[in-house]
């Protein structure tokens, strides 16, 4: 009987360590999305592409910006080793300034925070006619 407990201990044991050798990693195409110059309202929405390079199930738990004019929008279900997912970013494009904005993406990989970044500039075409014409006019005086 003693025997029986040990033989049962040591393989639930190893049952142990095998589940915890398994771990999901997460592999960003780009860490950084630079939006260039944009004009004021055009499409503020751009895709993080990443593939789950680990040995287990990659579940992405939070996604957080630094603003509330960036929302990002992570995958609801678990990323399996080898595939891909997505975390999509909208960005308010009609506040008119520069973009410098942070995405942590909290999950269960081997890094479990990772840290994102959206920057570029934001332009209202409208003033920025208005400046031209000024300048124009000094020039021709």
């Amino acid at each position: 009987m003693k025997h029986l407990f040990t033989l049962l201990f040591v393989g639930l044991m190893s049952i142990s360590l095998n589940a915890q050798d398994k771990v999901a990693k997460i592999e960003f195409k780009a860490t950084t999305i630079d939006y260039g110059t944009i004009e004021k309202g055009a499409n503020g929405v751009r895709v993080f592409e990443f593939t789950n390079t680990g040995d287990a199930p990659l579940i992405i738990s939070k996604v957080n910006s630094s603003c509330g004019c960036t929302i990002p929008k992570k995958p609801k279900d678990p990323i399996m080793p080898g595939k891909t997912g997505e975390i999509e970013v909208k960005y308010d494009t009609n506040r008119v300034n520069p973009i410098r904005k942070t995405i942590t993406v909290l999950s269960n990989a081997e890094t479990p925070t990772v840290a994102l970044k959206i920057k570029g500039l934001v332009v209202d075409p409208s003033k920025n006619n208005v400046l031209e014409k000024k300048q124009k006019s000094v020039v021709a005086h």
